[in-house]
């Protein structure tokens, strides 16, 4: 199966223009091949792909028809960096991946242990595959380190990494959290907004929340110590 044809195995799951996205991004020599499911959610779909080096990398795809965009559009139409953006389903989901993409780049080129981005291309986005041999990396709500006390405090350090550039994730959690070879991996940078937000305090506070809540269920007292939150 050759061409355009190898993509429509996933033709009940993703629309027309997002197969000839895919397409074009194979064209383009990213990857020869998609293989597995990673992930999969209202908003978006993850795949495992294959390059022409033997090497995995992540394929991002955003639901067209069933991601909430009016609730993308309210998130984001409140950043600064996605000003006059119309209404429309469409725009509104390229965008939201460009926002991931533009958020990964902060992040990544800020030493902070994302996986890094690769390409976005409309409603497709191509990131560093974390995890060996085709096998991803688990969530941490589903693969407890060894070192609980080390993981917290590396993940403690790339929140800080974060802040410091004016960065929130601003949905942080087990949830978004990767466990490889017992070291933190930050993922899920869609709601990531500056810290010149409306709400971006509101944000701040929760990821920082939402992180105690889950160590301390395991002894620890995470003290990531921000000022000014």
């Amino acid at each position: 199966m050759g061409g355009k044809e190898k993509f429509r195995t996933y033709g009940d799951v993703f629309d027309e223009k997002t197969l000839r996205v895919l397409f074009k991004l194979e064209s383009e020599g990213y990857f020869i091949e998609m293989r597995s499911p990673i992930s999969t959610g209202k908003e978006s779909n993850v795949f495992s792909a294959i390059t022409k080096d033997g090497n995995y990398i992540c394929v991002k795809i955003y639901m067209i028809n069933a991601a909430d965009f009016r609730r993308m559009y309210n998130y984001i139409g409140a950043d600064k960096r996605f000003e006059g953006l119309q209404k429309k389903r469409r725009q509104i989901i390229y965008a939201w991946a460009q926002r991931e993409y533009r958020n990964l780049i902060l992040a990544y080129q800020a030493g902070i242990n994302v996986p890094k981005p690769i390409a976005v291309k409309e409603n497709v986005l191509l990131m560093e595959f974390i995890g060996d041999n085709g096998k991803a990396a688990k969530l941490l709500k589903n693969d407890l380190p060894k070192d609980m006390k080390k993981f917290s405090d590396d993940l403690t350090k790339d929140f800080k990494k974060l802040h410091k550039i004016g960065l929130i994730h601003g949905d942080l959690s087990e949830f978004n959290i990767l466990n490889y070879n017992n070291k933190p991996v930050i993922i899920d940078f869609s709601h990531g907004v500056r810290l010149d937000y409306p709400n971006a305090n509101d944000l701040l506070n929760r990821d920082i929340e939402n992180l105690k809540k889950y160590f301390k269920k395991h002894n620890i007292n995470l003290d990531i110590g921000l000022k000014d939150n």
